[in-house]
């Protein structure tokens, strides 16, 4: 596997534990990637978004306009930005259940505060799995 610093998108979405990241992709779930979109099974695997420069099959527009303004801005992550956060990064409901995107902001401030070495150490990963199979509680947020 590649660094997992480089594999870090800018947005703070861990490309390193994505089911369509190369080291990742199982041939079932590649299968069902085609049978259900239509997408040719050599284009399904993803190198990460800054090795692709924000550009594969899930990001229907063409390219990432998080990773376009984090480029134009000179900074290596979101959080590095005086704007953050800003509406790039807001989360939305649609597809919240199988998408990892609305943990976007927190893995930026834990990045931030703790820094991307230690992040990807002691939180990467945990943090989406526990946004999948997590419980909310009022007042108290992850119940463990």
């Amino acid at each position: 596997m590649k660094d997992k610093k480089t594999l870090t998108a800018p947005c703070g979405v861990d490309c390193f534990n994505c089911q369509i990241y190369e080291d990742n992709l199982t041939d079932d779930f590649a299968e069902m990637i085609h049978a259900n979109w239509g997408v040719p099974k050599e284009e399904i695997a993803c190198k990460g978004c800054r090795q692709q420069d924000g550009k594969h099959f899930h990001l229907p527009q063409g390219s990432c306009a998080t990773l376009d303004c984090v480029k134009a801005k000179g900074v290596e992550m979101c959080c590095d930005c005086d704007g953050f956060p800003c509406a790039l990064l807001a989360p939305v409901a649609d597809e919240a259940a199988i998408r990892p995107h609305n943990i976007k902001v927190y893995n930026l401030c834990r990045i931030k505060k703790v820094g991307i070495e230690r992040w990807i150490e002691e939180e990467a990963g945990q943090i989406r799995k526990k946004y999948f199979t997590g419980k909310f509680v009022m007042g108290r947020g992850q119940a463990d």
